[in-house]
């Protein structure tokens, strides 16, 4: 019984985590338009092309993703680190806690 519990626990807080990890990146970007519009405008606005949500988000994740220095210490927000941080870690989080479910599963047969 307590493996069912451990189990099912894992695969909740793997889907908790995945939610967390877009509503980090969208908190991100509502900041960043926010309190940040020129940095956001270089965000959102492609050099060439037609603007689109897909394009936005792609152009935001290449932003988190290679920024070095990272795009939130350059900024110096401390709202904008922290959900940057939970937007880092909630991602490794899921998958962590869905392969461990998957593990238990596996020593279960």
């Amino acid at each position: 019984m307590n493996v069912v519990v451990l189990y099912l626990a894992l695969l909740f807080g793997g889907v908790v985590c995945f939610v967390l990890y877009y509503v980090a990146q969208y908190r991100v970007a509502t900041l960043l338009r926010q309190r940040h519009p020129q940095q956001w405008k270089i965000i959102a606005e492609p050099e060439e092309g037609s603007r689109s949500a897909v394009r936005i988000w792609m152009r935001l994740q290449l932003v988190l993703r290679t920024a070095r220095p990272r795009l939130p210490e350059l900024l110096q927000d401390a709202a904008i680190t922290r959900w940057y941080r939970v937007w880092r870690w909630a991602l490794w989080l899921a998958w962590a806690c869905w392969f461990a479910a998957l593990y238990l599963q596996w020593r279960a047969r």
